[in-house]
């Protein structure tokens, strides 16, 4: 009896020490755990990292969380990345948190005050002076799916103003200054807010002929797996980065200028816009 007794005791002991193990092996795998945090490639890999790695830093001072920027290559990719979960917290252009919600359940916590409008821009020196020049002539995207540079620009051509015209993809904001300036493409499709942060030579080779219809800007969104606490540690960071000079620096290059809450109500308008139909499965 006694020999089964301690035989019992021993298991008893050695039980708990795996459960100790476990419990203990868990609380350092959470303090080691990174939150991704996924970004449109609106620019190269190394304007987007060189933007967004300071303002990581400053949201880890002053949220104690951890971050692990994942800059996809291509707006393709990261596209099949929100698509399946992929990330804890994202920077995604307003229609792909209409998909990211519905596919995922992400939410946004917060977007910058001023709305977003697309641009369609041509050569400075371009004869094209109306948009009605532009039938049957190569457009340059950034992607099928960026919003206001390319989904919302391409049904305002079609559907507003009737016309056809051969759409060209070029991967970024960026790379679509570049075929509009060296004439690899009639006229190219942004936002204002990436033209703003091109470099001067660029901005001065290049002319607005339209701008799309307003539309919200860009939000910081979040998965439901992230908890409610660290996602307000950081909706309140962003507010809290804004309200100092350095911050306003690093904020303006995203662009963020003036963040504020975000809730889902205000996008879902654009549900009613017929942006389906220009939207390509990639």
């Amino acid at each position: 009896m006694r020999t089964l007794l301690r035989k019992c005791k021993i298991l008893v002991l050695f039980f708990c020490g795996i459960i100790l193990a476990l419990a203990v092996f868990a609380q350092f795998s959470y303090a080691a755990a990174q939150y991704t945090f996924g970004i449109v490639p609106q620019y190269d890999q190394r304007q987007l990292y060189a933007t967004w790695k300071p303002l990581m830093a400053e949201l880890e001072r002053r949220t104690g969380l951890s971050f692990r920027l994942a800059a996809a290559s291509t707006i393709a990719v990261f596209e099949r990345e929100f698509l399946k979960g992929s990330y804890d917290f994202a920077y995604m252009n307003p229609y792909h948190l209409l998909k990211a919600n519905k596919a995922q359940g992400y939410v946004p916590i917060i977007r910058n005050q001023a709305s977003l409008r697309g641009i369609l821009v041509v050569r400075k020196d371009s004869p094209i002076k109306n948009l009605s020049k532009l039938n049957n002539k190569v457009v340059a995207f950034p992607s099928p799916n960026a919003l206001g540079a390319s989904l919302l620009m391409r049904a305002d051509l079609s559907e507003l103003h009737h016309l056809r015209i051969v759409p060209l993809y070029v991967t970024s904001h960026d790379s679509v200054y570049l075929y509009v300036i060296k004439g690899l493409a009639d006229a190219g499709g942004g936002v204002e807010q990436t033209l703003t942060l091109q470099p001067k030579p660029v901005r001065d080779a290049l002319r607005i002929l339209y701008t799309s219809r307003k539309i919200p800007s860009h939000p910081i969104t979040i998965h439901p797996r992230v908890p409610r606490a660290d996602a307000e540690k950081v909706r309140r960071a962003f507010l809290a980065i804004a309200s100092t000079e350095k911050g306003r620096e690093l904020l303006s290059k995203i662009p963020m200028k003036h963040p504020i809450a975000a809730s889902l109500d205000d996008y879902t308008a654009m549900l009613q816009w017929g942006l389906e139909s220009f939207w390509v499965e990639e």
